[in-house]
């Protein structure tokens, strides 16, 4: 039996199962397709997800998959990536407008300007970044191994750190290292509200504060663990304590709780007590979407073949160093 409804972007009709979890894994079987998803995902995608996890992990589980098919669920540049690993495979986002905001705060052009004016500096980008900047840098890293990455820089070699000044000035706090660092940031990680973040830990005192490193220095002084978002889930289920407040996109709650379900998961309040915490493009994917994607085989990531083969050596570089 068949259901109308209506995609989020489209005033188009379309025929849905009635069971989406089984429709999708029946044309994974078909399509010989690996789900990847990031821990913002909704808790449906999480749920149907062959792999769970941050940059990192997913990086490398692209590098690694024998499947003719990559469904990302995740943002653009993510799939960018395994495409990049990938160049043979056919790649697919659910919502071609999942973009990320830290991405688009670093244009290509203006960094190539910025890049000029440092002509000796070896360029380490975060991987939140398009496949533009990707081919313009000489090494990338995610918050889960920046600062191992920047410590393997031999100490006479400048370094430029792009496109995230939050997670930039982190890894240069726990390096020692003086890093010329691009000024972007991520809308989502710079909406937490540093008074009330104190206010929540009154209210729970027996709560640890764990932040991701893109948090602003206001938050990440009060924490008392913090890492990436599969970091920070380990913590969470390795640490004696019994409650947390954490300051990320909530999506990770999902997991924690799965993982902790005798624990407590208290998402960091943000600046205008709104959704503002949760990654406004990391949404636009639903389980719908996912299932057309797949269904139609598009929308698919294409790159030009000189960004690709320019982006795939940092990247590869960094799974080296990882």
């Amino acid at each position: 039996m068949l259901t109308t409804v209506l995609t989020q972007n489209r005033n188009v009709a379309h025929l849905m199962p009635d069971d989406l979890f089984t429709a999708i894994n029946d044309l994974k079987r078909e399509l010989n397709a690996v789900i990847l998803a990031h821990y913002y995902q909704d808790p449906d995608i999480q749920d149907i997800a062959d792999y769970i996890g941050d940059s990192l992990g997913l990086s490398q589980q692209a590098a690694q998959t024998d499947a003719d098919v990559i469904v990302f669920a995740g943002v653009h540049f993510m799939a960018e990536t395994a495409k990049i690993l990938n160049p043979d495979k056919l790649v697919l986002l659910p919502d071609r407008d999942a973009g990320c905001s830290l991405a688009d705060s670093c244009p290509p052009q203006e960094f190539a300007h910025f890049k000029a004016q440092y002509p000796n500096h070896l360029v380490i980008s975060y991987i939140n970044c398009t496949a533009e900047i990707k081919a313009m840098s000489d090494i990338i890293c995610t918050s889960s191994n920046a600062v191992k990455i920047v410590n393997q820089i031999p100490l006479d070699q400048p370094i430029i750190f792009a496109p995230d000044r939050n997670l930039g000035r982190y890894v240069s706090e726990q390096t020692g290292r003086e890093l010329v660092l691009w000024q972007g940031s991520c809308i989502v990680h710079e909406t937490f509200s540093e008074r009330q973040v104190v206010q929540l830990k009154i209210v729970h005192p027996e709560a640890e504060i764990i932040a991701h490193p893109e948090c602003e220095t206001s938050i990440l002084r009060h924490a008392s663990y913090i890492g990436s978002t599969t970091a920070l889930l380990k913590y969470c289920q390795k640490s004696p304590s019994q409650a947390f407040i954490v300051a990320t996109e909530p999506g990770i709650i999902h997991q924690m709780q799965k993982e902790a379900p005798q624990k407590q998961f208290i998402p960091a309040p943000n600046i205008n007590n709104c959704a503002c915490n949760e990654c406004p493009h990391m949404r636009l994917n639903t389980l719908e979407k996912l299932y057309l994607a797949m269904k139609h085989q598009k929308p698919e990531i294409i790159l030009p073949e000189a960004i690709q083969k320019a982006a795939l050596r940092p990247i590869q570089k960094m799974l080296e160093m990882s």
